[in-house]
């Protein structure tokens, strides 16, 4: 059966890295929810935006699937860009979403774990001071309704990188969120903490770029693997910027890519016809 994991918060939980600074990770045990059916995981998995770029979660599944070598992950995307955690608020529209897409994934999959980051949109105005109780409601309330009491939370950190310059400017109390943060997952069982400590972020100062994306997916894996807080960076964590550039393509995977090349008109149907031969060739 596949295990199953809930991406919520915001923009850097749904992802904003380019794509184009990190190579691709296809891999056919790796799933991502679409119209509540399992697709082949591509990125962005999050499209919450025409801006949706590379994310954790891809480097998350990837480091699953090189520790489970026959199991199958499923990535249930539910992130919203620049949601506050009022917005998540367990009566409103982005909680009740996020609830009914993991019912729909729980009819053929188990949930194994939850990735929450969020609080860039709450690091000004003192929402710090609240932010401990508001998310331990949500938190509670989620496990209630989806009866699964003991499910573990990994809970992301913050980036350094804040309150320095671009859209990050704001983000003067990323800090006291952080404080919040680590408060809830230290305090709340089965409840882990991931530093975002030296993430680099896009020129516009608020998102992780993807190579900090694929290092922050692998601090996640190891949290959620190890069931521990991950609070430095990690020393192998460079190797997961392209967890999959040496792994051999499987023939369904060989065959998605040329569909994808051809439907996206980069090649002829006689070149992808051609390729398709060969692929059905080295299958035989």
């Amino acid at each position: 059966m596949i295990k199953s994991f809930l991406m919520i918060g915001q923009s850097n939980m749904a992802g904003r890295g380019f794509l184009d600074d990190v190579e691709p990770i296809y891999n056919e045990r790796i799933k991502m929810l679409r119209n509540g059916r399992w697709q082949m995981m591509a990125e962005p998995i999050n499209y919450d935006r025409p801006v949706a770029g590379v994310g954790l979660a891809g480097s998350f599944a990837a480091a699953w699937c090189l520790e489970n070598r026959t199991d199958e992950i499923g990535l249930i995307p539910c992130a919203e860009g620049g949601s506050t955690l009022a917005e998540w608020a367990v009566d409103g529209i982005l909680f009740r979403n996020a609830v009914s897409q993991v019912k729909l994934a729980m009819e053929n999959s188990e949930l194994a774990g939850i990735m929450w980051h969020q609080g860039e949109s709450d690091s000004y105005g003192e929402s710090y001071k609240t932010y401990y109780k508001k998310f331990l409601i949500i938190l509670d309330t989620l496990r209630k309704e989806l009866n699964v009491p003991d499910i573990p939370v990994i809970i992301g950190g913050l980036g350094d990188y804040l309150g320095q310059s671009g859209f990050g400017k704001g983000c003067t109390e990323y800090k006291l969120i952080n404080n919040e943060l680590e408060k809830i997952a230290f305090k709340q069982p089965n409840c882990y903490y991931v530093t975002g400590q030296n993430l680099t972020c896009n020129p516009d100062g608020i998102h992780i770029d993807a190579i900090s994306q694929r290092k922050f997916g692998y601090r996640y894996f190891e949290s959620f693997s190890k069931k521990k807080h991950i609070m430095d960076v990690l020393t192998d964590e460079e190797k997961f910027i392209n967890p999959d550039i040496n792994r051999v393509y499987t023939k369904n995977e060989k065959i998605y890519l040329e569909s994808m090349e051809f439907a996206l008109g980069k090649i002829s149907y006689d070149t992808f016809e051609a390729r398709m031969i060969a692929v059905n060739e080295e299958g035989e």
